[in-house]
């Protein structure tokens, strides 16, 4: 890097914090601008005076993440982790319980026979093309659809370009993590190899603790409640940022900012006007306290059935029971909503009383366990991948249109992507701007 003057770092997340440890390392001058009162944004985790431990994210994090970072020593093994689908009130192990219903089988195994001569145009195409009628229809679409709040139809092909890879390596990594005793990573990482010897772990403090350790000695780089206001370009180029009423000169911009706030972030330039249209997905999670343990048939239970408000719950005390004091479990249920209404507006005994209502019909006698519940509503969770925006989207994949405007992580890329992912691609990402600037 021949320019001295210091790179902008927006949000001190995972990916900011990995951009600016990364800086740091190579001696590369820069400053983070955080808008909150403290670092690690949807990384943050916390312990209640019951002895519960919540993350405010989904956070998968690996063995190898954990190493990279320097925290392998303080974290657990995640011995167990697994997917079922509750369906007309039964439930079937995810993915492969499934094929015993002998009307996915058939409805798969006529969708690979059959030749289709065009690509999907549509999730609903890609999803009826890979799976199937039968289980595109009763399971994938109907989550896909809840998750994103938006019809399969007006959904990206890509959407079901972005999952795991092949049936026959599933199928191994899923034999490797029984004969280990420990929940083999599969589908959370795209940037390294997937093998048997790469798991989930989680850190002992929390999974707070990795961007504690990635902004170790970087207190005096980081400015917390300093939200950027502009990110200003001239000739195609970013050449300063506002923050609360100060300009500061800089080589480039490394932006963790969700793609449409970016665009809007952006002035003296058009070239992100079309990322300005981008759209993510409003969710809600309430954290469900219950006696007892083992109270969904696995880690993680999809609900593709209309009748439910929620399509996924997850009891994380199965795969890390340490969440939780011993006889005690938390239930996330997962609620797909959009800004102002129905749910939004509901105040947190409302939504309680409303997933606890439902939560009958899965776990006998729920409401006699039931201990508590605390909620957390966001406005920016998931990317959704319209159509209508698809080429723009695949733009933005392969650059922000601006040579040193670097956007970074999984609502800055726009991506579905993980932690470890984000970890790798951001260091990638970064070092090939200072090479560059």
């Amino acid at each position: 890097m021949k320019n001295e003057k210091p790179i902008a770092i927006i949000g001190a997340g995972l990916a900011g914090l990995t951009a600016a440890n990364y800086l740091h390392g190579q001696n590369v001058p820069f400053i983070l601008y955080e808008a909150g009162k403290k670092i690690a944004g949807l990384a943050t985790s916390f312990k209640d005076a019951e002895g519960f431990s919540y993350d405010f994210g989904a956070h998968f994090i690996t063995n190898r993440l954990a190493a990279a970072i320097g925290v392998g020593d303080e974290c657990l093994t995640v011995k167990h982790y697994g997917e079922a689908v509750y369906l007309k009130g039964k439930t079937y192990n995810y993915p492969f319980g499934l094929v015993k219903i002998p009307r996915m089988t058939w409805s798969g195994i006529k969708s690979k026979l059959a030749k289709n001569g065009h690509a999907p145009a549509s999730a609903a195409e890609w999803f009826r093309q890979s799976y199937g009628a039968a289980l595109a229809d009763e399971v994938a679409l109907p989550l896909i659809e809840a998750w994103s709040g938006a019809k399969a139809e007006d959904l990206s092909a890509a959407v079901g370009q972005s999952l795991p890879g092949s049936i026959g390596k599933t199928l191994y990594l899923k034999a490797a993590s029984k004969v280990l005793g420990r929940a083999v990573a599969i589908g959370y990482n795209r940037e390294m190899p997937e093998t048997a010897s790469v798991y989930h772990v989680y850190p002992e403090k929390g999974v707070g603790s990795l961007c504690e350790k990635l902004a170790a000695g970087l207190a005096d780089k980081i400015k917390l409640e300093m939200p950027v206001e502009e990110i200003i370009v001239e000739n195609e180029r970013v050449v300063a940022v506002k923050a609360k009423g100060e300009t500061t000169e800089v080589a480039a911009v490394v932006s963790t900012a969700p793609a449409n706030i970016l665009a809007k972030l952006v002035k003296g330039t058009k070239a992100l006007e079309s990322f300005k249209s981008f759209r993510y997905r409003p969710m809600i999670f309430v954290n469900m306290r219950f006696e007892g343990r083992g109270l969904l048939p696995d880690t993680v239970l999809w609900l593709p059935e209309s009748e439910f408000p929620f399509f996924r719950l997850t009891e994380a005390t199965l795969s890390m029971p340490w969440l939780a004091p011993a006889g005690k479990t938390i239930i996330t249920v997962d609620i797909g909503c959009e800004k102002g209404d129905e749910f939004w507006e509901m105040d947190e005994d409302e939504l309680t009383a409303l997933c606890l209502e439902h939560l009958t019909k899965i776990i006998p006698g729920g409401r006699e366990k039931f201990l508590g519940a605390n909620v957390l509503r966001t406005p920016i969770a998931y990317p959704v991948f319209l159509n209508e925006y698809e080429t723009a989207r695949k733009d933005f994949e392969r650059s922000s249109g601006i040579e040193n405007l670097l956007s970074i992580g999984r609502n800055g890329e726009f991506a579905h992507i993980f932690m470890e992912d984000v970890y790798w691609r951001t260091r990638k990402k970064v070092r090939n701007l200072i090479e560059n600037i």
